[in-house]
């Protein structure tokens, strides 16, 4: 079984200076902090005085002015029901429902007032006020604050209008809760599991750094106090006492609501609370007038032992559940790698190649080639899931661009060939080809939307996933509480909080027409050989990330362009504050960039709001059991924020307050801080210098995945060169390679590409090694610019190979291609290593982009006989499909190649041309077998029905040309005409519509 670390083990594992034992800070016992009344208080108290001066007696002042009293100066039911009803009579009405609204809320002020300055119980509830009796709670707080902080009174005045059961609501956001209870419909139990086990790893590191006393099982109580002169104790107030910060009051809520206290009530929400009462205390409570059990303190007297015990037994703890571990189903209170199964003995002893790498394992090659990366970036070679997400989308982003320069006109065409990157955005595009996993990534996806698709038949909800962990192929999914029995293939891991599924399972999920179940997940680094995606969506309350800045911009950079791009998502707003504007082309519908936390706090307010109204109006109680059914591709997107510039004090409680409900409604929050202490942080991270991302509470030490500035610059360049809205800066329609079509340039060495592939000037290699050597030709052919040799070994090896395996393969290639006849080699290497082919080596895809660039820029362009010959032998060049007859298994670089798009359009480029090149002299059949001929190998291009259309006109045969439109109706399918076609159609043969149905 892999090691696990325990928060203990983390936390004393030393710190870089001292090797002293790190606790986590924001646990750290701190002395008492008596909170001091700023000029803030002070304007909060004296604008609450004035609205309630206005409230209570400016209303009913106006209002007797202006509409006399609230009730009529004789009692006659029968005059007034045989009384005209007129405009006076609803006016009347009208002010006696505001007389009525008046009495209420002064009641309600009235009620608030007296429980504040009793100090003893909590305020009565007024029959149909909520709306009425919240405000004029806060108003009373703000109007008090200046004489003492209340947890009645908390959260404050942002919390306005949100209704008083919201309030009720407690939910601790702290950093020690326990993972295995991240459920939302158990924020209640999730609370106090999570003052438990910070109780017990704070005995235990205490015990371990010799700092303390106090043994795993001692638990701590607290009797509230009498009044201080008018002002009562409160929960925020011993919070702030014994926690050293009054923002802790909710888990002092959460480990003592409903429990019976000696007088027989209960607290049953975090208000006023009454002397005599008995609070349990998280474990890190500090001062002299707490209770430690079963210690008996000889200061307390014999009645209060009593019933300090009495209290005890009614706690979860007292039922010898063992901590918040048990509580969580078995669960451990950190996220913990999974079992891995045991490697199945060779059935061969003999050398192998280095075993298929899983996206949850570095997509690189092993330890020989590992520390040796001949120049490519390290950080992209060790993050698979990240360079694959990456390389589809420039690639759909380059055949975006070439698309829209095909269909825009050859005035704005950019050309052929996206622009040929250099430096270090060269390199990053290197990394991106080596370290890419797409295959893992493809597993990822099917196997999350299969499971969410079995769970949906079966009428089941989707589990809380908080982690998913990629290990030697295995997907493992670690749940917030157990959900039972999961659905085949899958199966239970090492306890009820694991799903796993086997990477030979993983196979037989085909694409699943469901939406992403957990698009919130994203890499954040390997442990023990083992990948670590965390669900961010799913994390009660935020994540904070601390460390230098120039280490925490690599973090965020590497999570916002993961989930930028990912492919086991459907779409989703990542929202960057304080860094990453220029990521934006990465994904522009998915990144927005804001300039400050104030903007943040407004919009993600707002859409806050917005969910929970949705969810409410469709019965939903999390954006899980909403994201399957009619709704799932319209709704429940997750909203990420990604905040890198560290919040102020107030900013951040007011992140905390949005963040405690943020994970039912699918919003995450990863947060940037460099003093490690953030209110409301759920879990805390650290990036060190040394690459590791540390979270000891979660017994998390991980080799983290980064995107450094340098590399995350050459990446956005790569996205900029292939905007398709970005204007070319030179020569847009010449390639890169020309080669001399003449007599003269007959080439040494001809590979013949489109179409079966074959090879002229060579003998065909002996032995199995022939069809290696043909696929590393191919590459090299369609990369004149050359080729990294990683590039190449990793497309021909995309399960990894050595070094020495890769040395030879590159010199049985240089052998086969032998050497010119001045002796050069034709594959030699240029100034960067990267492997080029000789000008003597050409491929039938560099005669036919040279044949049509002399046609339309080159001779072609003065003399129309030449043009003609030209285009005419670039469509003889055409023969079928790249690589026609290509091996099964073989190839699978070309997913990663645009030139399946480039082929058909270059050949409907050929062949319009050539058609225009005859119909210039009215020879329509001759612009009709061009046309036919580039539809071989280009069918869907409207460009070719819509000339096809005209040249079939200029022959004035309407039969002919209502049997195009049929056969173009056929090869429309489903999605019938394009737009363009049908209105040519309609001019050139307005009564087609009816012909094609006479005819079909």
């Amino acid at each position: 079984m892999p090691r696990r670390r325990s928060s203990s083990s983390s936390s004393a594992t030393g710190d870089r200076s001292g090797g002293s034992a790190v606790t986590p800070r924001n646990r750290t016992p701190q002395p008492v902090r008596i909170r001091r009344r700023t000029f803030g208080d002070f304007v909060k108290a004296f604008f609450a005085f004035v609205a309630l001066l206005v409230l209570v007696v400016g209303v009913p002042a106006a209002l007797a002015m202006a509409a006399g009293r609230p009730l009529p100066s004789t009692f006659e039911p029968m005059e007034w029901l045989k009384a005209d009803v007129s405009v006076k009579t609803f006016q009347s009405i009208l002010v006696f429902f505001v007389w009525l609204a008046w009495a209420q809320f002064t009641a309600c002020v009235l009620v608030e007032m007296k429980a504040a300055l009793s100090g003893v119980g909590v305020p009565g509830r007024v029959p149909g006020a909520g709306p009425s009796q919240l405000l004029a709670r806060q108003l009373v707080a703000a109007l008090l604050l200046v004489g003492a902080a209340t947890a009645s009174f908390t959260p404050g005045l942002s919390q306005l209008g949100q209704g008083v059961e919201g309030n009720q609501q407690a939910t601790a956001a702290t950093a020690q809760q326990t993972p295995g209870l991240f459920a939302q419909q158990q924020e209640q139990a999730a609370g106090a599991a999570a003052a438990l086990a910070e109780q017990a790893s704070h005995a235990a590191a205490q015990a371990e750094a010799g700092g303390g006393t106090a043994q795993q099982d001692d638990t701590k109580f607290y009797r509230i106090q009498p009044p201080e002169g008018r002002h009562h104790d409160s929960l925020w107030e011993v919070a702030e006492r014994h926690l050293g910060d009054g923002r802790r009051y909710k888990e002092i809520f959460a480990l003592n609501k409903d429990r019976t206290q000696p007088d027989g009530s209960k607290l049953s929400e975090a208000s006023l609370i009454r002397p005599g009462w008995i609070m349990e205390m998280p474990g890190d409570a500090r001062g002299g007038d707490l209770v430690e059990m079963p210690d008996e303190a000889p200061e307390v007297s014999p009645e209060a032992q009593q019933q300090i015990h009495d209290y005890a037994r009614t706690g979860e703890h007292a039922q010898g559940s063992g901590g918040a571990g048990a509580r969580g189903g078995g669960s451990d209170a950190h996220v913990s790698l999974p079992e891995q199964r045991p490697a199945p003995a060779p059935a061969n002893p003999a050398p192998a190649p280095a075993p298929a790498p899983s996206a949850g394992q570095e997509h690189v090659t092993p330890a020989a080639e590992a520390g040796h990366s001949f120049g490519l970036p390290e950080a992209l070679l060790a993050a698979p899931l990240l360079a694959a997400g990456l390389l589809g989308a420039l690639g759909r982003r380059r055949r975006q661009a070439l698309w829209q320069s095909a269909f825009g006109g050859i005035g704005g065409r950019r050309g052929m060939e996206p622009p040929t990157p250099h430096g270090d955005a060269q390199d990053v595009q290197d990394a991106l080809l080596v370290g890419a996993d797409p295959e893992g990534v493809r597993l990822l996806d099917r196997s999350l939307r299969g499971l969410a698709a079995s769970l949906a038949a079966e009428s089941r909800a989707l589990p809380t996933v908080y982690a998913a962990w990629l290990s030697a192929g295995d997907l493992h999914l670690q749940l917030a509480q157990p959900a039972g029995k999961p659905p085949a293939p899958w199966r239970l891991g090492q306890d009820q909080t694991f799903w796993m599924l086997a990477k030979d399972d993983a196979g037989q999920y085909e694409d699943a027409d469901t939406a992403a179940p957990y698009p919130g997940l994203v890499s954040l680094g390997t442990m023990d050989d083992s990948r670590l995606l965390l669900n961010l969506e799913s994390v009660p309350g935020i994540v904070s990330l601390s460390g230098s800045e120039a280490d925490r911009a690599a973090v965020f950079a590497s999570v916002a362009a993961e989930l930028a791009t990912n492919g086991w998502s459907d779409r989703m707003t990542i929202t960057l504050v304080g860094f990453g504007e220029d990521l934006t082309p990465l994904a522009p519908n998915r990144l927005r960039h804001l300039d400050d936390i104030e903007a943040l706090l407004e919009t993600m307010e707002a859409e806050t709001r917005q969910r929970r109204g949705a969810l409410g109006a469709a019965g939903h109680d999390s954006v899980l059991t909403g994201r399957t059914g009619p709704a799932q591709h319209t709704r429940w997107a997750p909203q990420l924020v990604l905040l890198a510039a560290e919040p102020s004090a107030e900013d951040a409680v007011k992140l905390a307050e949005l963040a405690a409900d943020a994970s039912r409604l699918g919003i995450g929050y990863l947060v940037g801080t460099g003093s490690g202490d953030l209110p409301g942080a759920a879990w805390e991270m650290e990036i060190t210098g040394e690459g590791k991302l540390l979270a000891p509470l979660l017994g998390l030490e991980l080799d983290a995945q980064l995107l450094p500035a340098a590399q995350q610059r050459a990446v956005v360049e790569l996205f900029v060169e292939a905007d398709p809205d970005r204007g070319p800066d030179g020569p847009v329609n010449t390639p890169p390679f020309l080669v001399d079509i003449s007599e003269q340039g007959r080439p040494a060495v001809y590979a013949r590409l489109v179409g079966p592939y074959e090879i002229i000037g060579l003998d065909t290699p002996d032995g199995e090694r022939s069809p290696l050597l043909h696929e590393a030709l191919a590459l090299l052919l369609l990369h004149r610019e050359g080729v990294h040799p990683r590039v190449l070994s990793s497309a021909l090896w995309p399960r990894g190979v050595t070094d020495d395996v890769r040395e030879a393969l590159l010199d049985r290639l240089r052998a086969w291609l032998g050497t010119d006849a001045d002796g050069t080699p034709r594959l030699g290497t240029d100034s960067t290593g990267r492997l080029t082919l000789a000008k003597s080596v050409v491929s039938d895809l560099d005669v036919l982009r040279s044949l049509y660039h002399e046609a339309t820029q080159g001779k072609g362009v003065d003399s129309r006989a030449v043009r003609g010959r030209l285009l005419t032998d670039a469509l003889v060049l055409v023969r079928g499909p790249l690589f026609a007859d290509r091996p099964e298994g073989r190839y699978r670089w070309l997913t990663h190649e645009i030139v399946d798009a480039q082929l058909p359009l270059l050949v409907a480029d050929t062949g319009l041309a050539l058609s225009e090149f005859h119909m210039e002299k009215g020879r329509a059949e001759k612009a009709i077998e061009a046309l036919d001929a580039a539809l071989r190998t280009a069918p869907v291009d409207e460009r070719l029905w819509n000339e096809l259309l005209r040249a079939t006109h200029a022959l004035d045969d309407p039969s002919r040309l209502t049997a195009l439109a049929t056969d173009l109706i056929g090869r429309g399918g489903a999605r019938g005409l394009p737009p363009r076609t049908e209105a040519l159609l309609d001019e050139l043969l307005p009564t087609w519509r009816d012909a094609v149905a006479a005819a079909g």
